[in-house]
């Protein structure tokens, strides 16, 4: 009888232990954007955008200092909302770049700091350069999706970087070297993902 005690309580932990792994979701990108916005000489604020990129979570809803955000996108794929501007960014002005050069960002940290908020710490690479950066991040909700009917998770997460960092600092001081950049994402469990 003891015996049979011990290995239920072991199969149970197991169980548990193997479910609290994190799961892999991936990026709706649809309904995921990267807003980001600068000083320009003071008259006003510049926004441009990055959206429809793909990129994958690894989800530990129940202890989401376990989880990890990895994402990339082409550095062509901003929208300026003005043809010249766009073709300005892409010069030798600031990003010089190629069709297939991409932004990824890769957590390397996660330190919870309420229950649905954390700073996310990790490496960003932008035109070949690589620094860390810390996200301040909030989840907005983790449930069924109502219409898809799968497991779904949307988060918020702002952060500030200097673009001078990273090459493509022309023009600072009098357009701000400031970046700040706000992020929303949704991201559903990837069908038939392992953990």
């Amino acid at each position: 009888m003891f015996k049979k005690t011990i290995l239920a309580a072991a199969m149970a932990l197991a169980t548990s232990t193997a479910f609290a792994e994190p799961q892999k979701y991936v990026l709706d990108s649809s309904h995921s954007q990267i807003v980001f916005s600068y000083d320009h000489l003071g008259f006003s604020t510049t926004y441009g955008m990055f959206s429809g990129f793909e990129g994958e979570i690894m989800f530990d809803q129940d202890n989401p200092a376990a989880s990890a955000v990895q994402v990339a996108f082409p550095v062509r794929s901003m929208m300026t909302g003005w043809q010249e501007r766009f073709d300005h960014f892409m010069s030798a002005d600031f990003f010089d770049a190629k069709a297939d050069e991409e932004i990824t960002f890769t957590s390397t940290g996660i330190e919870v700091t309420g229950e649905k908020t954390a700073l996310i710490t990790g490496d960003l690479t932008i035109n070949g350069s690589t620094k860390p950066v810390v996200l301040d991040a909030r989840m907005t909700m983790a449930g069924e999706h109502p219409m898809a009917k799968t497991p779904w998770a949307g988060f918020n997460a702002t952060t500030t970087i200097l673009r001078s960092d990273f090459g493509v600092g022309a023009y600072a001081p009098y357009v701000s070297d400031e970046v700040q950049v706000m992020i929303s994402i949704e991201a559903m469990k990837a069908e038939n993902a392992e953990s």
